[in-house]
């Protein structure tokens, strides 16, 4: 016979968690630290689930526990949305959907993928921009949901994750709108004009500077940028011309400040949701993922 779940022993593991200390999460709950650890050590049992391990003085959440934290955080929300709905006649229950995003990353291909989710009235976001071992690691650690970037990990170091590939993208060169004939050449025109490129942190840039060896052209640089949308912002300001995927400036494009002189072959962005490969799957997350991504990787 299955035991009901002892919400007593759920308070005290939610407010470990959010503690991440033994000690400071007794004295909270006004009990010895011993007591505390053995309710958990009761609650672990009942459900047949390790629920954090220990890294130092430190209470890390396991997978199993960031899924019981985030149902945790929902039914003592749910209960305080009870008192309010009681006295105040408001009523709110959202699920949350924690997005890693690169800092790099097109601004115009986040909301390309996360309009879906914004649209939908029962999803909350929270949305966290670091550099990509930063969220990486943030996934491992069931931070965040997802990880969006324009590189995938590599397989063999990173085993528990899958990276979906939601979008690929060329990349042109653009400039301000003005009355020029610009080469149709590649060769002429990138020994004619001077340039502005994303940083040697971008894949696009490996790519170009690649060509540049094929065709034997030394560029003419005039900025180097590591954010695409400075990058955008370059393109309208500087003269010149800029390699940039249309994406990040297709409003520029549309409206006619910017123009498209040419699509460079054989280069492209290439955008990934990464996510790990867990027992338990956020299912309107997962809806997602699989709507969008053109196949899996």
């Amino acid at each position: 016979i299955n035991m009901l779940l002892n919400y007593n022993h759920l308070r005290y593991f939610w407010v470990v968690a959010h503690e991440g200390n033994l000690t400071r999460a007794a004295e909270k709950l006004h009990i010895a630290q011993s007591a505390l650890s053995i309710q958990i050590k009761t609650l672990e049992t009942q459900i047949n689930q390790e629920l954090f391990e220990r890294k130092g003085k430190h209470l890390i959440l396991t997978e199993a526990g960031r899924l019981a934290l985030d149902y945790a955080d929902e039914i003592f929300k749910t209960g305080n949305e009870l008192v309010d709905s009681l006295q105040k006649g408001t009523k709110s229950k959202k699920q949350l959907i924690k997005v890693g995003v690169i800092t790099t990353l097109s601004r115009n291909f986040q909301m390309q993928f996360l309009r879906p989710l914004l649209n939908n009235h029962e999803v909350q976001l929270h949305i966290v921009s670091a550099n990509l071992n930063t969220l990486l690691k943030m996934l491992d650690n069931h931070e965040v949901d997802v990880v969006l970037a324009n590189n995938p990990p590599y397989a063999e170091q990173c085993p528990n994750w899958v990276s979906y590939l939601i979008a690929d993208q060329p990349v042109s060169l653009v400039a301000r709108s003005r009355q020029k004939k610009y080469p149709k050449d590649l060769k002429k025109l990138l020994k004619n004009e001077i340039i502005n490129l994303p940083s040697h942190k971008s894949s696009i840039r490996h790519h170009f500077d690649s060509l540049l060896v094929q065709l034997n052209v030394e560029a003419k640089i005039a900025v180097e940028v590591d954010d695409m949308a400075m990058l955008r912002l370059i393109a309208l300001e500087k003269q010149g011309i800029t390699l940039v995927p249309p994406i990040v400036v297709k409003d520029e494009l549309k409206s006619k400040k910017l123009i498209e002189i040419m699509t460079i072959p054989n280069i492209h962005e290439s955008f990934y949701a990464i996510i790990p490969k867990r027992k338990f799957e956020n299912q309107i997350f997962k809806i997602c993922i699989e709507n969008l991504c053109l196949r899996i990787r």
